[in-house]
């Protein structure tokens, strides 16, 4: 057993708050403090934001600039959409904050913001697979248990913009900030943990995500641990125990001289699975040893994933001084979420109904695997598989798609739709199977794209009781598919799940 969940730092941290958090976020002056800059007018913004398609009334709108885009070109559309203010490197007519460079004054803000919530505990969450499902379930837990005083990046800001963004929106009296960061290439999760500066750092896991660009699994680990080197001194490092790369990771961390915190089936896990079985909800009822007490807990999210999953949640809520008894509600209530695991009921005309599972918005080989045995999981009469290809795995990829042809068959997928260049690897390999006439060979279609996708599932018909997995990596559109059915589906009465 590694060291007790229990450090010194702990009893500092707080578990609950009463009030509300206010809805002005940042005054003019602050601003101008925080950045150094100078403000044209006095105001009050309510948000943050650097999308103007996502202005909303009150935000103050941060002009930035990149090698082919400058935001200050969408200053009128930001202020036609209720912006209050901009933040800008140049003179405006409307009400400014004008400083040399609006990247660093992001940066800068995002900073104040930090060092502003002195009453709030930071968690960080990385890993290859199901990073931003993790950071939502611990902003459930984190949320319930303070009343709503938890703070999270929304979407999936989990990059070089997104975290600083996400920073700067944190309220002054947040009580928990859940932060995500993401990489492509090795170098990206330092900067990202040293805006944060997390108490609680967590890895979901490692897995061939962008193995293209950082060339083995090694690689990938060592990246992902650099979140631990932004730790909070006395920070705590959660680690999956079952992990190929735990020992490195821990490694990492301790050099880092952070706490470690394990967690999953392992027996020298901190926070261990003792048992899980399938709850009324589809999901699971999980039995967990966190050392010096066991606890029950019910998890909405169907699949063996989730379980684990869940494991890392609770020790990074226990890690941040968070309350147990609310995590396990939260886990109960949370649903899937858009394009990462969101359940659509689909009422057919022809009578019954059929269920789709969007897993449209990423895909790497360990995410594959992990929803088609969640589909096999799944109570069906048919299940139907809508694959995309899995991106940024270079001279990998071609095997990589290739191996997914036994987790179909064993998830007892009937149809299979692969969509995108990459999936012909996979498509010749489910070929092979049929002519070798190999077990239960699979019904299959290869399209270039989503609209060939939607014909083809067109063409295979949805029946009572179908269960179908939609799963690729975003730029492959699938959630064009999704979208396109389960508006069909509203049309005609359905219901979502």
């Amino acid at each position: 057993m590694n060291a007790p969940l229990a450090h010194p730092m702990m009893h500092q941290w707080p578990v609950a708050v009463h009030d509300t958090l206010p809805t002005a976020l940042w005054s003019a002056s602050e601003i101008a403090a925080a950045t150094g800059g100078i403000a044209s007018h006095d105001f009050q913004a309510a948000g943050v934001e650097m999308d103007s398609r996502d202005v909303k009334p009150g935000d103050v709108f941060v002009a930035l600039k990149g090698e082919t885009m400058d935001g200050h070109r969408f200053i009128d559309t930001a202020f036609a959409k209720g912006a209050v203010a901009a933040i800008v490197d140049r003179a405006i007519d409307y009400p400014h904050v004008l400083v040399a460079d609006t990247t660093k004054a992001l940066h800068d803000l995002a900073h104040a913001a930090r060092d502003r919530a002195v009453e709030a505990v930071r968690i960080a969450v990385t890993g290859s697979v199901g990073k931003t499902g993790v950071k939502e379930a611990i902003f459930a837990c984190l949320d319930r248990a303070s009343r709503g005083a938890a703070h999270r990046s929304v979407r999936s800001y989990n990059n070089h913009v997104g975290v600083p963004l996400s920073l700067a929106r944190m309220p002054a009296r947040a009580k928990f900030g859940v932060f995500e960061m993401g990489m492509n290439h090795a170098g990206e999760i330092a900067p990202l943990s040293a805006h944060v500066r997390p108490h609680v750092a967590l890895v979901t896991t490692i897995a061939p995500a962008h193995i293209e660009n950082l060339g083995g699994l090694d690689a990938i680990a060592d990246e992902k641990a650099q979140i631990f080197t932004g730790l909070e001194p006395g920070g705590v490092a959660v680690i999956p125990a079952d992990s190929e790369w735990a020992e490195r990771m821990i490694g990492h961390a301790r050099a880092c001289g952070a706490h470690v915190v394990t967690f999953g089936r392992a027996r020298t896990a901190d926070v261990r699975l003792l048992d899980a079985i399938p709850a009324a909800n589809g999901g699971s009822l999980v039995t967990a040893d966190l050392g010096d007490r066991r606890i029950c807990y019910t998890i909405a999210e169907p699949g063996d994933h989730w379980i684990a999953n869940s494991l890392g949640v609770i020790a990074a809520v226990r890690a941040a001084g968070g309350d147990l008894a609310s995590a396990g509600l939260a886990l109960a209530e949370m649903g899937g979420l858009k394009g990462r695991g969101a359940r659509h009921t689909i009422i057919l005309p022809t009578g019954g109904a059929a269920v789709m599972i969007d897993e449209s918005y990423n895909a790497n080989p360990a995410s594959m695997r992990a929803t088609l045995k969640t589909l096999q999981q799944t109570p069906a009469t048919r299940r139907i598989a809508v694959l995309g290809s899995m991106k940024e795995l270079g001279d990998f990829a071609d095997g990589f798609h290739r191996q997914l042809a036994d987790p179909i068959t064993e998830a007892g997928v009937s149809h299979a739709i692969l969509v995108g260049p990459e999936m012909r690897a996979l498509a010749d390999e489910l070929g092979k199977a049929a002519r070798a006439q190999l077990g239960n060979s699979v019904t299959f279609a290869h399209c270039e794209g989503p609209a060939e996708a939607i014909a083809a599932l067109g063409q295979f018909g949805l029946a009572h009781d179908d269960a179908v997995l939609v799963k690729g990596s975003n730029s492959v559109g699938l959630g064009r598919l999704v979208a396109h059915f389960t508006q069909t589906a509203r049309a005609s009465g359905a219901t979502g799940g």
